[in-house]
């Protein structure tokens, strides 16, 4: 039998710092306990949601209903000759940057990227520097039923800011790492983290991008300098405000609700939509009481 938390609301640890509880939430420390865990859940109480590192996620105040898988203790980290195969509760900075140390090559683009494994596979997360689908060779995943199989490269398929993996969680993932020289990686890295630093709010309590940056006729352009265009930097709604530094980060100070930041992300929607005639995707990851997860 699994122990599930069940106190008035069980804590969400987000990077917003903001929102409610779980009605149920359980850390399993093994694969076999995540299955256990799915098998003796309720469908009747509510969906099953993964929680990662929490950096793409806000949780509306009401909290949720429902079971929160937490994949914190799903870390393990094996390193190979050819890559890495790491739980999905394993954190993607720190893979970053031990891959650059041994010299394997792939991942150097995502530094600055707060993302756990599991979350930044399901996402494909990833910038303007490159994306993990690039270094995906397996994926494993447990699905509704509470079994686990292996996804191969065949069964696999990555999009912008996107996976087939919706509706699985993923548990584990090997990544394919071509060997490189450390000290050209590292500085490659370094480049990367200099332009995070003077273009981003690092240091905010903050969940990345908020928005897609959306296709126009048939280019990519910048969900922030839209936001920019459409005069929003600095916009606020009660705690939460339009970074002045990237128009695409909403930063909360004390005081912030999660209705602060949905109230400021429509804002920032209608907004755009009528200064500039482009309609804004969402990246940001919400959970509402009586929703299921996407």
């Amino acid at each position: 039998m699994i122990r599930v938390a069940k106190p008035a609301a069980a804590s969400i640890e987000t990077w917003f710092g903001v929102g409610g509880g779980a009605d149920a939430l359980v850390t399993p420390r093994s694969v076999e306990d995540l299955c256990a865990a799915i098998r003796e859940h309720d469908p009747a109480l509510g969906p099953v949601r993964v929680l990662g590192d929490g950096a793409n996620l806000l949780v509306s105040d009401d909290g949720v209903d429902g079971l929160v898988i937490d994949t914190k203790e799903l870390n393990s980290v094996e390193w190979i000759d050819t890559g890495v195969r790491a739980g999905a509760g394993a954190g993607l900075p720190k893979l970053v940057t031990e891959a650059c140390r041994r010299g394997l090559g792939g991942l150097e683009g995502l530094g600055g990227v707060p993302a756990s494994l599991g979350g930044a596979v399901r996402m494909n997360a990833g910038g303007a520097f490159g994306e993990i689908a690039d270094s995906v060779r397996t994926v494993r995943v447990v699905n509704s039923l509470g079994d686990e199989h292996t996804l191969k490269p065949s069964e696999l398929e990555f999009g912008y800011r996107r996976s087939n993996l919706s509706g699985l969680i993923v548990v584990e993932a090997e990544l394919a790492l071509p060997g490189a020289d450390p000290q050209a990686l590292r500085a490659r890295l370094k480049e990367v983290m200099a332009h995070k630093k003077d273009a981003q709010p690092l240091a905010a309590n903050s969940a990345g991008c908020v928005f897609k940056n959306p296709d126009v006729d048939g280019e990519r352009v910048s969900a922030g300098r839209l936001i920019d265009k459409a005069g929003l930097k600095g916009e606020r709604i009660g705690g939460a405000s339009v970074s002045e530094r990237h128009g695409n980060f909403v930063v909360v100070e004390d005081g912030a609700t999660a209705s602060h930041v949905l109230a400021l992300i429509d804002r920032v929607r209608e907004r755009v939509l009528a200064e500039c005639g482009v309609g804004l995707e969402q990246e940001l990851v919400v959970w509402k009481r009586g929703v299921p997860d996407e």
